[in-house]
Order: C-alpha cells, then structure tokens, then sequence
C-alpha cells in the first residue's frame, strides 16, 4: 500500500478496494464500484466515480434525509478516510 499522504489517483483499483475492506466496506455484488459500510451510528454507500468517491449517509440529516458528499481523486488516502470514515 502506498503512504497515506499519497493522492488517491496514484493508487492502483486493487489498492483502493483492499483499503475499503480494512475500513469496514463491502462490495456490491452487482454493481462492483458500489461499496456499503455500516457502522453504529451511520449506514453509508460509496460509489467509485471516474474522477472522485461518492459517499451517500442514509437518513444523516435534519428530517432523516440522507447526506451525499463527493471527494476528488487527486486528495490524499488519509484526507479522504477522514473525511468520510467520521462519519455525516
């Protein structure tokens, strides 16, 4: 794995499917660049897009809407992880 303060555009696919793993992530079975977590307090979908991470919280909002966030490629691993792995 690369260091965490490299871009994740430098990150070759089976890095950054490895790296969602370790965070808790599941792949979608049908949709491959779709990924789920589910952590105590918030439920959450990431979606690989061409040029950044898509992450959508699931009733994180005032009345229970959901958050949806999206995150360049060129920031780096760590900067993304922390941004979306907090939590809406």
């Amino acid at each position: 794995m690369l260091p965490a303060n490299t871009p994740l555009y430098s990150h070759p696919l089976p890095q950054i499917e490895e790296w969602l793993k370790n965070q808790g992530c599941q792949q979608d079975r049908n949709e491959l660049h779709c990924w789920h977590i589910t952590k105590p307090t918030w439920k959450a979908e990431l979606w690989l897009d061409v040029e950044q991470i898509t992450v959508r919280y699931f009733q994180a909002g005032q009345n229970n809407q959901d958050i949806q966030r999206s995150f360049k490629y060129s920031l780096t691993r760590k900067d993304i992880e922390q941004a979306i792995f907090a939590g809406p």
